[in-house]
């Protein structure tokens, strides 16, 4: 538990002086005391704790501050925090990856006690008050260096010299929480079990590098995507950005959209507005995945049915009212919600996609969004109130999803070679130059939505 603290916002000096009438309140100077954000408050209650301590990261926090408060400058406190950040993301890849400790019982594919963990450390980064003093400027670049460094994504790493094709994959943090609190992203779950490793292909070895990112619209306004992308496209084969979508079934999202649908992310804030990227006046309404979706589609890569979902929400051109497209976008149109929808998981395949193109790669880089089913808890274990953290049936759903996320790379890398790119004909719809898009309905990526139906997608049959 982290200690109770007592905060008075007023400097000491002020304090003095209005203890001995010296001066008015109206006229002590003092900056506000630090507050936690919605994600960090939820960090105390009972389930986090457990996932906490049956996994063995319970003292992480604590460690952090530690540490932390033996640094008498931001510089000190910066490389605390960076090198911090990156021993909480290699101590989570290598328990989910078998290596070291399991520090208790919790199965080691969990992915909650990475993101439990780092909530502890940007709360205490957030409440640290220094003696050198820090500014609300310089904190925020603290905040910052731990989100990257314990997220993965200045950590990718690909071998040097030819013959080896590299993979870029990117997950999310659990999400939906005051739904239900015990909830785990199965996306994220697959970023730690894959980064680092290598995997097989027609043509010889891939090396799968990773990296996991928030649920909160505001880092994604802040250009964080593209920061952590914009050095890796050019060098890699393959890039696939994956979340959880739809119940009992995987999405290959052909299409992308330029729209932000206003579902609550992790602090409870909504965003309903285009996306925000630089250079809107170029901004495209679609983007359009160059995955090998029809490969993808008819090869057996596990449990779950694969789908290549074409399905969008629209506005028609010259039209006001939103219209939804099973086969795509019309030529005009204004995106109102990609296949994946219109919430963060469409808004990162968006994102990833748009600079894909930006920086001239459609036609030489594969690359696109992916679906996950929803991790569902096992019968009898599916109410918050009263279930437990975890159950066999929970845990072998999780492992199914990334063994089938693992199998569909290997599919995606056959049908690439090192440096070039082999996709599916994506179609001359006019998508791909228009304009931004977004997810569409509901809960997406970093979770559920609800966009897209059988009737639109190309069903492959259950492995």
């Amino acid at each position: 538990m982290t200690p109770i603290r007592v905060r008075i916002g007023i400097p000491p000096l002020a304090l003095l002086a209005l203890l001995t009438g010296l001066v008015t309140p109206g006229t002590a100077a003092a900056d506000p005391a630090p507050t936690t954000t919605v994600e960090e408050q939820r960090l105390d209650r009972a389930v986090p704790q457990e996932i906490l301590r049956r996994s063995g990261f319970d003292s992480v926090a604590s460690d952090f501050a530690r540490e932390l408060g033996s640094a008498h400058s931001y510089a000190q406190a910066r490389r605390v925090v960076v090198r911090q950040g990156a021993r909480l993301w290699q101590r989570a890849v290598d328990r989910a990856q078998g290596r070291g400790p399991a520090g208790g019982d919790l199965s080691r594919d969990d992915d909650r006690p990475l993101y439990w963990a780092r909530l502890g450390m940007t709360r205490e980064v957030r409440l640290w008050e220094p003696e050198f003093g820090l500014s609300d400027t310089r904190r925020a670049q603290l905040l910052s260096g731990l989100e990257v460094s314990s997220r993965g994504q200045n950590a990718v790493r690909y071998p040097h010299g030819r013959g080896v094709k590299r993979i870029l994959v990117t997950g999310f943090d659990p999400f939906t929480l005051d739904r239900d609190i015990r909830i785990s992203n199965p996306s994220g779950a697959t970023a730690l079990a894959l980064d680092g490793t290598t995997i097989e292909t027609a043509d010889g070895p891939a090396r799968i590098e990773t990296a996991v990112f928030p649920v909160r619209w505001q880092d994604f306004a802040d250009s964080m995507v593209e920061r952590a992308l914009r050095p890796q496209l050019p060098r890699v084969d393959l890039f696939t950005t994956v979340s959880q979508g739809r119940v009992g079934r995987f999405d290959v999202e052909r299409t992308n959209g330029a729209w932000r649908g206003g579902f609550p992310d992790n602090d409870t804030v909504g965003r309903t507005e285009t996306v925000p990227v630089t250079d809107p006046v170029s901004q495209p309404q679609w983007t359009t995945t160059t995955l090998p979706y029809r490969a993808i589609v008819a090869a057996d890569t596990g449990r779950f049915a694969v789908y290549d979902n074409t399905s969008v929400t629209e506005i028609p051109a010259g039209g006001t009212a939103e219209v939804v497209r099973p086969d795509g976008p019309t030529p005009g149109s204004t995106a109102r919600a990609g296949g994946g929808g219109n919430y963060l998981s469409n808004e990162i395949a968006y994102r990833a996609t748009l600079l894909r193109d930006r920086l001239g790669l459609h036609d030489s880089l594969s690359g696109g969004h992916v679906h996950t089913p929803v991790l569902e808890f096992g019968t009898g274990n599916t109410d918050p109130a009263t279930g437990a953290v975890t159950d066999p049936e929970f845990i072998r759903n999780r492992l199914d999803i990334i063994g089938q996320v693992r199998s569909i790379l290997t599919v995606a890398a056959d049908s690439v070679s090192a440096g070039s790119v082999a996709t599916d004909s994506v179609g001359t719809d006019s998508v791909g130059t228009d304009s931004a898009g977004t997810d569409s309905v509901g809960t997406d990526s970093a979770g559920t939505d609800s966009a897209g139906t059988d009737s639109v997608a190309t069903k492959r049959t259950r492995g």
